[in-house]
């Protein structure tokens, strides 16, 4: 027989071998997190490297260049991967899945204008409304349930993010362009994260990752002309990463959505956060405050509350 957990089945022998039935209180009990909130975790350690390459290049190379060198590596990892699985690359809901591309564009343009006109704590808070956005546009538009424990997650993680960036609070007006673009870009990624959501009942999510890049790369072509600086080879090794990285999140990204109700798998995200500490640590040698230890903790619990939902 098989003990069903979650989505995931595990065998076990329920019998011995002469024939008779276990005694009931000998029978093993294992608690496994579900395949779906494996797979968002898989995803949000890929892009918090991802994260913390372009920290390390960005000095360097002009953002544009970075997005688009992004973007024509996970095209070609993306399309080799459809072959490889011997999927027809365009899908079925080609319209969806074009504005699946052009939402995902603009949700990753808008992070970068934020970061590049607001402080980064005050884009960090305002990129990671993004699960609080999803799960309402999915209860909306998709009628998913947000239950009493995804809500609970959503608000630790929420407060754990505000505890990490510490946002100042020094009265300064901020950047109306750099607000806009924030706030956009979350709107633009939520209802991505949504599309996906519903993509993934018709679309294999290869061919949707697909699309991403190939929607990016023709937008962000003159973004990155228009301040081209040529990569040394060690910074082109490191664009190389970042696009391995992305590709990482974005197929894990696109399988969690197709096994877990949107609110549930992008409030796992903010374990980006988390993850994110870890390398200021080990990478940039900055020893994490008790702020940001508490925000962590914050994110942790939430996410297992998500993954303990039955």
């Amino acid at each position: 027989m098989a003990i069903g957990i979650g989505r995931i089945r595990i065998p076990c022998r329920a019998d011995t071998p002469h024939g008779t039935r276990r005694p009931k209180r000998a029978r093993l009990r294992l608690h496994v997190i579900r395949r779906g909130v494996l797979y968002m975790v898989v995803s949000a350690l890929g892009f918090s490297v991802m994260s913390m390459l372009v920290k390390v290049v960005s000095p360097r190379l002009p953002t544009g260049e970075i997005v688009l060198v992004r973007a024509i590596i996970t095209l070609a990892l993306s399309y080799a991967m459809v072959r490889r699985a011997d999927l027809a690359p365009w899908g079925t809901q080609r319209a969806r899945l074009l504005l699946r591309g052009l939402l995902g564009f603009g949700g990753l343009a808008g992070y970068y204008l934020a970061l590049a006109h607001l402080p980064i704590a005050d884009a960090t808070v305002m990129q990671n409304t993004i699960p609080l956005l999803t799960a309402v546009l999915a209860w909306w538009l998709l009628g998913e349930r947000v239950g009493w424990s995804v809500a609970i997650a959503l608000a630790f993680g929420l407060a754990g993010v505000t505890l990490v960036v510490r946002p100042h609070a020094g009265g300064i007006a901020l950047d109306p362009v750099g607000v806009a673009a924030a706030l956009g870009g979350a709107v633009c990624s939520a209802i991505a994260y949504v599309t996906v959501r519903k993509l993934a009942r018709t679309e294999h999510p290869l061919v949707i990752v697909f699309y991403f890049p190939l929607v990016a790369t023709p937008l962000a072509l003159p973004w990155a002309l228009a301040a081209w600086v040529w990569p040394s080879w060690s910074d082109a090794g490191l664009l190389l990463a970042i696009g391995a990285a992305t590709q990482v999140g974005q197929v894990f990204l696109t399988m969690g959505l197709s096994l877990e109700r949107a609110a549930s798998a992008t409030s796992i995200n903010y374990l980006q956060v988390a993850f994110a500490m870890g390398w200021q640590l080990l990478v940039f040698g900055d020893a994490p405050a008790l702020t940001t230890i508490a925000g962590a903790a914050l994110i942790l619990i939430g996410t297992i509350v998500t993954a303990a939902r039955r």
